[in-house]
């Protein structure tokens, strides 16, 4: 168990996250500290050239005035006005020789006579010299005057280093500040942060060891990707929790439907076993066929229901005139009206034509038409009307039935639902659902609208051909 434990906080989302807000908050606050001391140690350095140049050039003039007394002067008049810093003045006459030099006590450590390669092409320039205890730096400027006189001012780093040194030591302590600050910073703002995929990992645990799909993300409509998450995830478990009601609706329905043709086929089943006559076995073996049929031609519907909706229904496509599937689903639904009594009328452009699968096609105008038969009176009148709208066709069937009650009318097109609740009429209610799973793989969409005792409209809409032939 404790060895599992760093290995399950090391893949922790929350961890990661921490440690990376912390890995990137410190190296940020290491860079900026890193240039400030940078460009603090330059600002230094360019103070002290500044002085030393400036002292430079004012102890050059006041030596050309009046020779060495006059750079006496400049540097005591510099001391008793508490403007002296303890600097190095060497004057370097025409024999290469020292003819004056000052230097501040402990500075003997630098290796003067470094000074002396200095170019004598070279007016002015710059030399440092490195200490040998302390590493300080005697930084030099040099000047030659006309005469052929060098004069040269120092300065040595060690206030400069002293300075720098002391900011190391406080960047040390503000840097431990701001890796605590980051480690608590970012333990906090990942643990706000995370919240909503907590809350989804609670949900998901409940669903799996309960059952129970009534479990909802807590969403905070903060409109950050996360809540976005979440109600992505309740849409999810509101459409699933949806499909398993209907799947548990649908399993009782086909309880109830299948359970009259199962007994019917076995009392057929049993009348042919025990009848001795060959003639009434023939018969009833024949009935037999047929109820297997009509129980193969369910289980087949809800495959192809099934195929359609999952996106894997093969469709063999080729250009179809509209007409002339209407026509042929008229023709075959013809003896059915006339013996119910039912007056069918079809009225479809010939200039209509789509890109479809013809058998599938032909399906779903059959099972529109045989639906409106189905719930249509004697006296009334089912018509099919076709028309084209921009990259549209529109099949719609109008019936003069009893209508859709308006609670019902959402639920039509759900497999295994019938309106007819004491199942007068024959049919498992796979026939609108099988429509309108076809309509979708097509690209298309069905819809209803419906008055109840005055008739209902279905229409279907499918995308025509762009370039329809007359």
């Amino acid at each position: 168990m404790s060895s599992r434990w760093p290995d399950r906080l090391r893949y922790a989302l929350a961890f990661r996250l921490a440690l990376w807000y912390g890995v990137l908050f410190v190296t940020s606050a290491i860079v900026l500290v890193a240039i400030t001391y940078f460009l603090l140690a330059r600002s230094l350095q360019a103070r002290d050239h500044q002085l030393i140049a400036s002292t430079l050039t004012r102890y050059a003039v006041e030596y050309q005035a009046g020779g060495l007394p006059a750079l006496n002067r400049a540097i005591s008049a510099d001391r008793v006005d508490g403007r002296h810093e303890r600097l190095l003045v060497r004057v370097i006459g025409r024999g290469e020789s020292a003819i004056f030099l000052n230097i501040p006590a402990g500075w003997g450590e630098f290796d003067l006579s470094r000074l002396d390669r200095i170019d004598p092409r070279t007016d002015t320039s710059w030399s440092a010299i490195t200490g040998q205890r302390r590493g300080a730096v005697l930084e030099v400027a040099s000047a030659r005057l006309p005469d052929g006189t060098l004069v040269q001012v120092g300065r040595s780093s060690d206030a400069r280093d002293e300075l720098l040194g002391h900011f190391r030591s406080r960047v040390l302590l503000v840097l431990l500040c701001i890796i605590t600050i980051a480690i608590a910073g970012g333990a906090v703002l990942t643990h706000v942060g995370v919240a909503p995929v907590r809350d989804l990992a609670a949900t998901v645990g409940t669903i799996v060891r309960t059952g129970r799909l009534d479990a909802r993300v807590g969403v905070r409509h903060a409109g950050g990707d996360l809540d976005e998450l979440g109600e992505l995830v309740n849409g999810m478990l509101d459409r699933i929790q949806a499909l398993i009601a209907g799947m548990r609706g649908a399993l009782d329905n086909v309880a109830h439907d299948l359970r009259t043709p199962l007994m019917r086929l076995r009392t057929v089943l049993e009348s042919a076993v025990s009848s001795g006559d060959p003639a009434v076995a023939r018969d009833a073996l024949a009935q037999a066929l047929e109820e297997t049929d009509r129980l193969t031609a369910t289980l087949t519907t809800l495959m192809d229901i099934s195929e359609a909706e999952t996106g894997t229904m093969r469709l063999t496509r080729e250009e179809v005139a509209l007409a002339d599937v209407v026509s042929e689903a008229c023709e075959l639904y013809s003896d059915v009206a006339e013996d119910k009594a039912v007056r069918l009328e079809c009225h479809v452009p010939e200039e209509i034509r789509l890109s479809a699968d013809r058998a599938r096609l032909r399906q779903v105008v059959a099972n529109l038409i045989d639906n409106a038969l189905k719930y249509t009176a004697a006296g009334g009148q089912v018509t099919v009307l076709g028309r084209l709208e921009p990259g549209t066709a529109v099949l719609a069937v109008h019936d003069t039935g009893v209508g859709i009650a308006e609670d019902a009318l959402p639920r039509v097109w759900d497999r295994l639902y019938r309106a007819d609740t004491s199942r007068s009429e024959r049919g498992l209610g796979l026939g609108l659902s099988l429509v309108k799973a076809i309509v979708e793989a097509h690209g298309g969409r069905a819809a209803v609208e419906s008055t109840p005792g005055r008739g209902s409209v279905f229409t279907v809409s499918l995308p025509a051909d762009p370039s329809p032939r007359a």
